[in-house]
């Protein structure tokens, strides 16, 4: 399979202008801490992974910080969320994941490992955002904010 991705939506949660500088700058720190105290960091009482992938448009490899679920049919593999906070468009990852899916890699503990990402569909994903729901209560108003599908991919670690 591979990462697939439904239309942007046609509402969703906004950021006011001021904010995104403000984001950007706090992201770069995120990372800093991340390296130095990756296992301690959560977010939605979420142990982080990092994702590094090939932007779609630059070329240039990307980091995002991101909750990650265990996926118990998959023991080896992650579940990352592209909510993007309940936004009309999907994260800038998603886009990269689509046009470089050979080129990611997550890090947790300190171990980075090339991965295959694959969006989950129909019964599967359901099961996995009701999972996410119940162990991370803030993702549940995402889809009320917006009307895109929300895609949830699992990442497996390869072998090459």
């Amino acid at each position: 399979m591979a990462v697939i991705l439904s239309p942007r939506g046609t509402r969703g949660a906004q950021m006011p202008g001021f904010v995104k500088p403000l984001m950007k700058a706090g992201m770069g720190l995120s990372h800093v801490v991340f390296d130095l105290m990756c296992y301690r960091m959560k977010v939605q009482c979420r142990p982080l992974l990092e994702l590094t992938t090939v932007g779609a448009k630059t070329g240039k490899k990307r980091r995002a910080l991101m909750g990650r679920f265990a996926d118990p049919e998959h023991p080896e593999a992650w579940l990352v969320v592209g909510s993007n906070a309940g936004a009309a468009g999907h994260p800038g990852w998603c886009y990269n994941l689509v046009a470089n899916p050979d080129q990611a890699w997550m890090t947790i503990e300190k171990t980075t490992a090339r991965v295959r990402p694959d969006s989950l569909h129909g019964e599967e994903w359901q099961e996995a955002w009701d999972r996410v729901v119940s162990l991370s209560l803030g993702y549940g108003p995402y889809l009320e904010k917006t009307d895109r599908h929300i895609p949830i991919i699992r990442l497996t670690p390869r072998e090459d």
